[in-house]
């Protein structure tokens, strides 16, 4: 969407932030909840690690399914018929998810809330790039991602105190009535889209239409800066959000012996110190920018310390006990900047690629969530399955993840000395 700016009056701007934080909202609370659920669901299911990793991993498998097409979706149709379509699938899935009486009906939801809610960040942003101003459009990104941070939070203590008053079955027929106000404040506050006049598409985009288009990928994989840092974005923050959304609550319990309340409390307070570094990040951005401080040299100086914390909470393991949330906690915190490559990749493109670039980057991201919350999972069982104790088996495979994720970050601080 090549468009100039048509900034909306503040009032406006605000009321249609308020109702697309509100669906942004609630998929940050579907996708990290099945931490949360991970003891009651195990125990009702008989489910075993790898079921565990796959479901929570079916909702990123939904979600990186209809990435590619998604931007092509939103230029065309525009951000309210777009979010407010695939909204309707997050509602079936929610719906599934109460109803289901297997794990293949488990997966089967978690696949559509995955795809229900793919467009809750990029749908906005693509609106933000026609209606804010420049300086609106940065503060109104960060605080969408601080609005994720909220629904993650959401979705530990507040969830483990609901479970016991209504069950996870009537929770996600209340997700459901949540996701439908949400899009009927949306079909309300959001404007309608129209499309841009072919005279004012920027000059050079690719004008190939559906073939152009496919094109236009072929060269995204191919530029030397999405192939270096498309591994780091796979494994290293990828598989941060895969622990931050499933794997940290498994951890408390199984390794660390907490009961299912305190693990809530601890994914509380990881959360809460994930929604205060993003927020940081937002201040300290631009200040590091002016001084020459650029997010390649952030990532090869302070992720590093992300894997040292990784690998003494697998040393430690149950010796750990109630610090274990802590080193959780500092692992994600730590491994934020690799979350600040995705727009260094969109300037790595033309801007009538810049779109797309962010859609391919994302979609690796979301693969590497799925590979990682999974490839634990069956790492674990596997373990487990040749005579290791549950806890050992899940340390085990963590620590294989560790070596693996830092593996990647050297072969981005690599890439980028030659």
């Amino acid at each position: 969407m090549s468009a100039p700016p048509e900034p909306l009056p503040r009032r406006t701007a605000v009321i249609i932030f308020l109702a697309f934080a509100g669906a942004y909202f609630l998929s940050a609370l579907l996708r990290a909840v099945t931490a949360t659920l991970s003891p009651v669901l195990t125990a009702e299911f008989s489910l075993h690690a790898r079921d565990l990793g796959l479901l929570a991993g079916g909702y990123f498998l939904g979600f990186a399914a209809v990435q590619l097409p998604l931007g092509a979706w939103l230029d065309r149709h525009g951000p309210k018929k777009v979010i407010l379509g695939l909204l309707s699938v997050a509602v079936l899935g929610c719906v599934a998810f109460a109803l289901a009486g297997g794990f293949s009906g488990l997966m089967a939801a978690r696949l559509l809330m995955g795809v229900g809610v793919a467009a809750c960040l990029m749908a906005p942003l693509t609106g933000y790039r026609r209606w804010f101003d420049p300086g609106t459009q940065l503060r109104a990104n960060s605080w969408m991602l601080m609005t994720g941070s909220l629904g993650m939070l959401a979705s530990t203590l507040p969830v483990q105190w609901l479970l016991p008053l209504v069950g996870w079955r009537a929770l996600f027929w209340g997700l459901a009535a949540l996701v439908l106000l949400a899009m009927a404040v949306i079909a309300w506050a959001v404007p309608r889209w129209h499309a841009v006049a072919p005279q004012n598409i920027a000059a050079g985009a690719d004008q190939t239409s559906a073939n152009g288009q496919k094109g236009s990928y072929s060269e995204i994989w191919r530029n030397p800066y999405f192939r270096r840092a498309s591994p780091l974005g796979m494994v290293s923050f990828g598989g941060m959000v895969a622990i931050q959304s499933l794997w940290a609550g498994p951890w408390l319990t199984r390794v660390a012996g907490a009961t299912p309340l305190q693990a809530a409390t601890g994914l509380f307070w990881i959360n809460l110190g994930m929604l205060v570094t993003f927020w940081s990040w937002g201040l300290l951005l631009p200040r590091m920018a002016a001084r020459g401080i650029s997010v390649d040299r952030m990532v090869a100086r302070v992720q590093p310390f992300s894997f040292v914390v990784l690998a003494a909470l697998v040393a430690w393991g149950p010796a750990a006990g109630g610090f274990s949330f802590v080193l959780l906690a500092l692992y994600c915190m730590l491994s934020t900047p690799s979350a600040q490559v995705q727009p260094v990749v969109a300037l790595a493109f033309a801007p009538q690629l810049a779109g797309r670039a962010l859609s391919a980057y994302n979609l690796v991201i979301f693969v590497g969530i799925f590979i990682v919350q999974w490839g634990i999972g069956l790492g674990a069982d596997a373990l487990e399955s040749i005579g290791w104790r549950a806890a050992d088996a899940l340390r085990g495979a963590m620590g294989v993840f560790c070596a693996i994720s830092a593996a990647c970050w050297l072969q981005f601080v690599w890439a980028g000395r030659r």
